[in-house]
């Protein structure tokens, strides 16, 4: 009895010794913004950070999933970005994102490249895509060289190996390798966000990942799924044994962007959590450090319920925007409670209608597809700058190798008149047929309050008939263009400065370098030159038809045996040969 007793206080005092001694932070946060399309944004993000120690390794972690260190530390990685969603998200009624993603499946991934050849990246660039696709459960596997690309003015690195604070030119890229891929195709359902909320820490069931019901999230207008890994160098304490050495910290975080419409959630304006998610908040996490829900409440005409823990107002790049803050840790732990944002009724109006009035971003695109017939068609991206300066952009437009598209033909024109455009800096890299995609990166500047024209023709080709999907009249998708670009203002942006880890981060986040935003178009749905594949159909069922017909009387002839019958006194042909037993009955019957 003693021993048992002795066995349960080492087990104790080793639970609180691995307690105490880790490293790891989580922290939980739920954004809430109303449109004024008379939509509802949801933002989840989920951060875990890491602090390694000198004698830590990957492979014994704490809060942090033990798949996703071992990628980590198996490739080597510094960055690492992936992204499912469904749906498009529409800049010019709601606004940017905190986390920009493309419809379909995306990957972005930076490689240490230190001694390492091009050849091996691909290697390596493969067999993560595949790790990726079965720990998601998604099509990661389908990316190969056919659809990799390697960018080099739209995406810059967010981490930092050994310089402190993350900045846009703290790494020097010639260290480090990029590897680019999308599926647009890709459908996100269920069996995504089950592994996806696997990686989390702790209990399912509890804080605000409670919320995320596969029910009520993928039947919203927009939903993505993201995770984003990255490695960081920290300056350690005053009172660290080696206060000159820098400390490594791995970030990890796991966010979902969602877009509610409530006149079909609650045939109203009012919203609530209950109503979005099909059920309140039951408090905080155990392990989160904070657990917060965020509700822009900028210009709002719905009252809240409960009163918020507090009110914060944010100053940042010459925007206002007001938070009512909500800590479920401190306030609402370990009991059930939701927010609601009810709109004021005619009668309390005066029967005056509201009409909610919002600006447009400073920066949005479209992607469009022209040309008739089956010869040769352009794709053609409008750009709208809506701000009073000049803008500098960079346009990626990632094309597969069955859009073949000539360089020769690319016009950059404003407003649709034929005052053409200089580009600063053009990146092209042919693509060729089954190996390799199209890739075209493009440097330019926007005049202030204009939309430019960017359309480059292409040729349709002919593809196996092996190569067309199952649907080959559905047609083929091509990826989502980039449009990266500084913008000088924050207007209707919510993005968490790179330098930052938490949403909170973003409160009072001024720079006067502007505000690096992402923005992906349209993905395209072409439809190449497709062979009737129901003559194969035809052919078989006649082949199958002929093969039946003439199957019946050649079995006949070559299995029955043919006999001469005589004929009787009166002409007629004598019956066929009878047997034993009917020659015994005739006999019989005849001596009656």
């Amino acid at each position: 009895m003693y021993r048992k007793i002795l066995v349960v206080i080492c087990l104790l005092v080793k639970f609180h010794d691995l307690n105490a001694s880790s490293s790891d932070k989580f922290n939980e946060e739920l954004f809430v913004k109303a449109l004024h399309s008379g939509h509802v944004y949801t933002y989840f993000q989920f951060t875990t950070e890491w602090l390694l120690q000198s004698n830590e390794s990957f492979y014994h972690t704490h809060l942090v999933a033990r798949p996703l260190a071992e990628i980590i530390a198996k490739y080597d990685l510094m960055e690492l970005h992936v992204s499912l969603s469904n749906g498009l998200w529409r800049y010019e009624h709601w606004g940017y994102p905190v986390v920009d993603a493309p419809p379909g499946a995306e990957v972005t991934v930076w490689f240490n490249a230190e001694n390492r050849t091009d050849e091996y990246i691909d290697a390596q660039w493969k067999e993560l895509c595949g790790i990726l696709s079965g720990l998601f459960c998604a099509s990661f596997s389908f990316i190969d060289k056919s659809n990799t690309v390697e960018p080099e003015y739209t995406f810059r690195p967010t981490f930092s190996p050994g310089t402190g604070k993350a900045n846009l030119n703290s790494v020097d890229t010639n260290k480090y390798r990029i590897r680019y891929a999308t599926l647009p195709r890709e459908i996100v359902c269920t069996e995504n966000l089950t592994p996806w909320k696997k990686l989390l820490p702790g209990n399912k069931h509890e804080g605000i990942r409670s919320l995320l019901n596969s029910g009520y999230i993928h039947t919203t207008n927009y939903h993505s799924l993201g995770l984003h890994v990255r490695r960081l160098a920290r300056s350690p304490a005053k009172s660290a044994p080696e206060p000159g050495q820098l400390l490594e910290v791995l970030e990890i975080k796991q966010t979902v962007n969602l877009v509610f419409d409530t006149r079909i959630v609650s045939n109203s304006r009012d919203w609530s959590i209950r109503k979005l998610f099909g059920q309140g908040m039951d408090g905080a996490h155990g392990l989160a450090e904070s657990s917060k829900i965020y509700v822009d409440i900028t210009d709002a005409s719905f009252k809240l319920t409960p009163e918020p823990t507090e009110i914060i107002s944010s100053q940042r790049g010459g925007a206002t925007t007001t938070f009512a803050v909500y800590d479920a840790k401190n306030k609402f732990n370990r009991q059930l409670f939701s927010i609601a944002g009810i709109y004021p009724t005619e009668d309390e109006t005066n029967n005056v209608p509201t009409v909610s009035i919002s600006a447009p971003p400073p920066l949005y695109a479209h992607r469009f597809l022209l040309g008739v017939g089956q010869e040769r068609g352009k794709i053609l991206t409008k750009i709208t700058n809506t701000h009073w300066a000049t803008l500098n952009v960079v346009l990626q437009e990632n094309l597969p190798w069955f859009v073949p598209v000539y360089l020769h033909t690319l016009t950059i024109t404003v407003n649709g008149v034929d005052k053409k455009i200089e580009a600063n800096a053009i990146k092209y890299k042919p693509g060729k047929l089954r190996e390799q995609p199209s890739q075209l990166e493009i440097a330019f500047k926007i005049p202030s309050r204009s939309t430019v024209d960017v359309a480059i023709d292409f040729d349709y080709v002919f593809l196996k008939w092996l190569e067309y999907p199952p649907d080959a009249n559905h047609g083929h998708y091509i990826g989502s263009a980039i449009l990266v670009a500084q913008l000088p203002v924050a207007r209707n942006y919510t993005a968490i400065p790179i330098d930052g880890h938490l949403f909170a981060d973003s409160f009072n986040a001024s720079r006067s370098q502007g505000y690096l935003v992402t923005i992906r178009t349209e993905s395209l749905l072409i439809t190449l030159p497709t062979p009737d594949f129901s003559m194969p159909y035809n052919v078989i069922c006649l082949a199958c038809t002929v093969v039946a017909l003439a199957f019946g009387p050649i079995h006949n002839f070559s299995t029955k045996k043919l006999t001469y019958s005589k004929k009787s006194k009166t002409g007629e042909e004598s019956d066929a040969p009878k047997s034993l037993l009917a020659k015994v009955k005739a006999l019989l019957s005849f001596k009656k």
